[in-house]
């Protein structure tokens, strides 16, 4: 995949919504495999998907920026190819334990339930905090973010 092709994706967008900022950043959902990316990625384009969550720590290691909510980013799918424009409407910090019944589902994820939501993530946390030598623990700091499909590459071709 060409970093050309979400430049362009995102430039075209842009301009028809008269928009002045640089080309957001551009991420796959997931633990990085293909099928993760190609099955979250879809359940966004389909509207399903409106929520996702990160560990907080991740964010101080990776040293990535929490998103802000307004803030624009695209979503690719597994082989790194622009899916969609999304914006953030929401950012809350919330402990693992304490997430809502309501958000879990807005992950689109599963049956949506809450116990499908919690089963698969402290999965994927206890797998992703392993990378740097830390444990999951149930009240593990969360960065939720809800947002809205902006526009859907499909509509592009």
């Amino acid at each position: 995949m060409s970093v050309d092709k979400i430049e362009e994706y995102w430039c075209m967008y842009a301009r028809e919504n008269k928009l002045t900022m640089n080309v957001p950043d551009a991420w796959m959902f997931g633990d990085g495999s293909k099928e993760m990316g190609d099955e979250l990625g879809g359940l966004v384009v389909k509207g399903i998907k409106t929520g996702t969550c990160a560990a907080h720590c991740i964010f101080e290691y990776e040293g990535e920026v929490i998103p802000k909510v307004g803030q624009f980013d695209i979503v690719l799918d597994g082989e790194n190819n622009p899916l969609a424009i999304i914006k953030y409407t929401k950012i809350d910090f919330v402990k693992m334990n304490e997430v809502t019944n309501d958000f879990a589902s807005s992950e689109g994820e599963g049956d949506l339930s809450y116990d499908y939501w919690y089963r698969g993530h402290v999965k994927f946390f206890s797998w992703e905090l392993n990378q740097f030598g830390l444990t999951f623990t149930p009240d593990l700091l969360l960065v939720c973010q809800t947002f809205k499909v902006m526009d859907t590459y499909k509509d592009k071709l």
